[in-house]
């Protein structure tokens, strides 16, 4: 599968929700920790975009923090109307930005999981790909995974996809859909009760120590 093609389609998507929210929608919390499904926007708008104000100031008045930075940068990019954050997804859709060691997968994996993360608190039906559902499974087991899905949160244990074929691992099983892997994985314990096997419970204590 071509991920490039996979990339800028998951933008343009992102951008139609954000057209079709209303400003309350858009204010509801995400499944992202602390940010706004507006904020959640933000932050994939600033991946791509001319940074909105120098990056190592940014990152001074966090603490040179790189979480922090991450939060306060998605606010300032944030902080527009969400008709201009729309139309900079759709501008910077076919960006061809190579993150550093995540590469494209970890792109396309940050736009499966945060649009996941905007749609499923508002009640909000979105049918993933499979194909891309299983590149992001084989990057969030396959080592590179920085800042998704910490090594010690899959270790021993298998998972098996329900609805397409991808497995992994040796352990106590984690089985279900491929949407509600990759969230869980990702550290998302909304998708937990999608799960079954009896590695889930030990996926769920890994997730709530971690939180």
């Amino acid at each position: 599968m071509e991920v490039l093609p996979a990339i800028a389609d998951e933008r343009r998507r992102i951008a139609d929700l954000v057209d079709s929210l209303t400003p309350a929608q858009l204010e509801t919390p995400s499944l992202c920790g602390d940010w706004t499904i507006r904020q959640v926007a933000g932050h994939l708008l600033a991946a791509i975009s001319k940074p909105v104000t120098p990056v190592l100031p940014l990152l001074a008045r966090s603490g040179f923090n790189i979480h922090k930075a991450n939060a306060r940068l998605a606010a300032l990019v944030a902080d527009q109307p969400p008709s201009s954050l729309a139309q900079g997804l759709r501008d910077h859709a076919d960006s061809s930005f190579r993150p550093p060691i995540v590469g494209y997968p970890g792109q396309l994996t940050d736009l499966q999981v945060h649009g996941q993360d905007m749609r499923r608190p508002l009640g909000l039906p979105h049918g993933l790909v499979h194909d891309r559902v299983r590149v992001s499974l084989d990057f969030l087991v396959g080592g590179r995974a920085v800042g998704f899905a910490p090594r010690r949160r899959l270790a021993k244990l298998r998972f098996e996809a329900s609805d397409l074929d991808w497995s992994w691992g040796e352990g106590p099983l984690v089985t279900g859909p491929g949407e509600a892997l990759m969230l869980a994985m990702t550290g998302r314990e909304v998708a937990l009760s999608e799960l079954d096997g009896p590695g889930v419970p030990i996926l769920r204590n890994r997730l709530t120590s971690s939180s």
